[in-house]
């Protein structure tokens, strides 16, 4: 064979290998989340905790070395569909974690469910992708957003509470959780408002909450609109005079910021630094020696998420590009590896089935903690897997 021959032929066998996927050895993990801007923290704990968890592993998933492409989403729907085809068509990752919130998962939602990769959200479930919309492909192992607000609407409802006050940026999984807590509180919703994604003051909607004749205060603000809102609000007087509920407002994410603004503020979560299991107690101890701080419930569910596709590599024996085994291998992994939230398993609709906790924030030796107060849902199944056709 000449050179120019043998050149043509080698070329050839490279296209070849691109084109089935083989290209590389490696499991190639894409990460996407918001790693700039106010909501940034919540996109670097996601990252963190699965690089702690890839860490732990050796560096490796189901034994396979791991490549981890990060990419950041600014919160921003149409760059969170510019990352997801560059994942699929240039990167050719074998799997999508993150995924950024629910009008980024929302965007790419269609893309990711025609791809056939296995998607596995890290802070996002929509109430359409757990109906209607659901993918065999598309994963969360975080949450169905409603979980929250119906946790905190049952603990509400049982405290007796007649004239609730609520509140969350106007997308998806705000109203998703607003909608969960009407589900289940059944008293008298004072107000329902929706501020801007990202807004930072809110001293026009603190007056009106102060004017208005509610006996308690539900709210839904994550990262840096969490900060904002708990600090301005604990700045108006309300904290400690209106009993004040949230989720994700007050979490490992914020408190270092939030401090003593956060004394007093119940929260719903399906996971705290402080639940008592052996997994959750290795990850905690190990997250604050890396990263010296404690995690957030974003940083458990990245940190999951690895443990999860460590389960899944392993079932197909690394074999990652025959994609139908690696999604049954990501679904079956559900029910086998050891959450750090305690009990876990994929519904049919591949969202998570869990308990959901509450903590109030209380002081304990100088340190700002949540203490858990209830477990309002446990083994909860959301409001809308009845709507997927998957089984």
């Amino acid at each position: 064979m000449n050179s120019h021959r043998r050149v043509k032929t080698v070329c050839a066998l490279l296209g070849a290998l691109a084109a089935g996927g083989a290209a590389h050895a490696d499991v190639r993990i894409g990460f996407s989340g918001p790693l700039s801007g106010p909501q940034a923290v919540v996109g670097q704990d996601q990252a963190d905790g699965f690089a702690l968890a890839l860490e732990q592993l050796g560096g490796k998933l189901g034994g396979q070395a791991t490549t981890v492409i990060k990419e950041d989403d600014q919160l921003k729907p149409e760059i969170g569909v510019q990352i997801v085809r560059k994942f699929l068509e240039r990167d050719r990752v074998d799997a999508i974690v993150g995924l950024g919130y629910s009008n980024v998962l929302m965007a790419t939602l269609r893309r990711l469910s025609e791809s056939g990769v296995p998607a596995i959200a890290t802070s996002a479930g929509p109430s359409p992708m757990a109906g209607s919309q659901c993918a065999a492909n598309v994963f969360s192992v975080s949450f169905q957003n409603d979980g929250f607000g119906e946790a905190i609407g049952k603990l509400m409802q049982e405290k007796g509470y007649k004239n609730v006050y609520l509140m969350a940026p106007n997308y998806q999984a705000g109203k998703d959780m607003l909608a969960g807590f009407k589900r289940f509180y059944k008293g008298t919703v004072a107000e329902e408002v929706y501020t801007q994604v990202n807004q930072a003051d809110y001293s026009a909607e603190i007056t009106q909450l102060q004017s208005s004749k509610a006996d308690a205060l539900f709210m839904f603000y994550t990262g840096g609109m969490g900060v904002n809102f708990t600090k301005q609000l604990s700045q108006s007087g309300m904290v400690g005079k209106l009993p004040v509920y949230s989720t994700f407002t007050v979490d490992g994410a914020n408190l270092p910021a939030l401090r003593e603004s956060a004394v007093g503020v119940v929260s719903g979560n399906m996971w705290d630094a402080t639940l008592e299991n052996a997994e959750n107690a290795r990850f905690v101890k190990t997250f604050i020696a890396k990263y010296q701080r404690v995690p957030s419930a974003y940083a458990a569910t990245g940190y999951d998420a690895a443990n999860l596709l460590d389960v899944a590599v392993r079932k197909v024996n690394g074999k990652v590009t025959d994609k139908p085994a690696f999604v049954a291998a990501v679904k079956a992994a559900g029910n086998e590896f050891k959450s750090v939230r305690g009990p876990f398993k994929f519904n049919t609709n591949n969202l998570p089935i869990q308990d959901y906790y509450a903590f109030e924030m209380v002081k304990d030796d100088g340190q700002i903690r949540g203490k858990l107060i209830a477990t309002p849902l446990k083994d909860h199944k959301d409001a809308y897997y009845s709507a997927c056709a998957l089984k």
